[in-house]
């Protein structure tokens, strides 16, 4: 038997010391004064999407350039990568983020400030519109990866992780007993914004 994939969808993840303990202040603050704005965010709080342009945040953006830089090699992408936009999310106990997607964009992320055990899952699903008319019932145990339909990403501080624009994610709701402190983004290719 001959067996080839195609269309892969690729979540990228790298952990970086950054210093979150600053982060999670200068956000904390932020949203004490100003409302922010309502998005996908469910109980939550979402900044305005500027924050690539404050100084304080200004080594995480250089991560997201290396990594967004190493991505753009292995994706055979050509003209430079450019940040579009980037945002602060606070998730309270209870807080979650609808399903949605990034349009707009090349290459969407996440990267995390402050995440205590069961605040929330970042789930992504299959993104092949075809694919969720069937769902075919499988055999006992765990198939492998390229056949599952979702995945759940436990979030992890200092981690961050980036996939296309097109694929379909949510946050799960916040179990725990204290704050769930992300940063969203958006990079585009240089020409179309």
């Amino acid at each position: 038997m001959i067996k080839e994939q195609f269309f892969p969808t690729n979540i990228y993840g790298k952990d970086v010391k950054l210093d979150n303990q600053l982060f999670t202040k200068e956000i904390v603050e932020w949203s004490k004064r100003d409302p922010g704005v309502k998005k996908t965010n469910r109980n939550g709080w979402h900044s305005t999407t500027e924050m690539h342009n404050m100084p304080v945040f200004k080594p995480l953006v250089h991560e997201l350039f290396i990594m967004m830089n190493d991505i753009w090699k292995e994706e055979w992408l050509d003209r430079e990568p450019i940040l579009g936009n980037m945002w602060a999310n606070i998730n309270p106990p209870g807080g979650y983020n609808a399903p949605h997607i990034h349009p707009n964009s090349l290459f969407s992320g996440v990267y995390y400030v402050k995440a205590p055990k069961d605040s929330g899952n970042l789930v992504c699903n299959e993104p092949r519109a075809g694919a969720q008319l069937n769902m075919p019932a499988r055999k006992p145990g765990k198939p492998p990866k390229e056949l599952w339909r979702e995945v759940h990403l436990e979030p992890i501080e200092g981690r961050i992780i980036m996939f296309p624009f097109y694929l379909w994610h949510c946050v799960e709701p916040n179990l725990s007993n204290d704050i769930r402190i992300s940063v969203s983004f958006n990079f585009i290719q240089h020409g179309f914004q």
